[in-house]
C-alpha cells in the first residue's frame, strides 16, 4: 500500500501526510510539479519530526511516476459513486489524492482504476485532502491488516 499526492498546493497538508505515512508505515510519492518548492524544510512544520522517518519518492511528473509505480490506483474524488468503505482494497493499491485546489485532472481520473469517495453530511462538498487520505488509508489498512504490529 502506498500514498501519492498528485501536484500538491499545501505544504502543510503534505507534511501530515508525510507524518502519516511515516507513522503507520507506508510509503508516500510526491507527483510534481507542486505549488511551492518540494523539500522537507518546506513541509517540515507539519510534518514534525517525523519526515526523516516518511518514506518520500518524488516524481518530476505523471509520466515519470506512471513509468515507476505501475500499480492499481485507487483515487479519492469527491465525483465517485463508490463510498471507500464499501471498496475492496489490494495490499498493493496506491491511494492517490489530487490537488487540493482543483482535485485530479482528467487523465488522472482515467489512469485510476477505482475511484473512492467520502460520503458527506447533505450540502456539503469536501474534507481536507489529508483528512481524506487518512480515512481512506485507515479503512484500506483495516481490510488488508495492514497497519503496523
Amino acid at each position: 500500500m502506498r500514498l501519492a499526492l498528485f501536484q500538491p498546493d499545501q505544504p502543510g497538508n503534505v507534511g501530515a501526510m508525510m507524518r502519516l505515512g511515516a507513522c503507520l508505515g507506508v510509503p508516500i510519492d510526491v507527483i510534481e510539479p507542486c505549488g511551492f518548492p518540494f523539500s522537507l524544510r518546506a513541509v517540515k512544520r507539519s510534518a514534525l519530526d517525523y519526515g526523516d522517518r516518511a518514506d518520500i519518492t518524488a516524481h518530476s511528473d505523471w509520466a515519470a511516476f506512471r513509468a515507476a509505480r505501475p500499480e492499481r490506483l485507487v483515487l479519492l474524488t469527491t465525483k465517485a459513486s463508490v463510498a471507500h468503505t464499501a471498496a475492496e482494497y489490494r495490499p498493493d493499491d496506491i491511494l492517490l489524492v489530487g490537488q487540493e485546489s482543483v482535485g485530479a485532472p482528467d487523465h488522472v481520473h482515467a489512469a485510476a482504476s477505482l475511484h473512492v469517495r467520502i460520503p458527506l453530511a447533505p450540502g456539503l462538498r469536501s474534507l481536507n485532502v489529508a483528512i481524506a487520505a487518512a480515512m481512506v488509508l485507515g479503512e484500506a489498512l483495516r481490510q488488508i491488516e495492514g497497519y503496523p504490529a
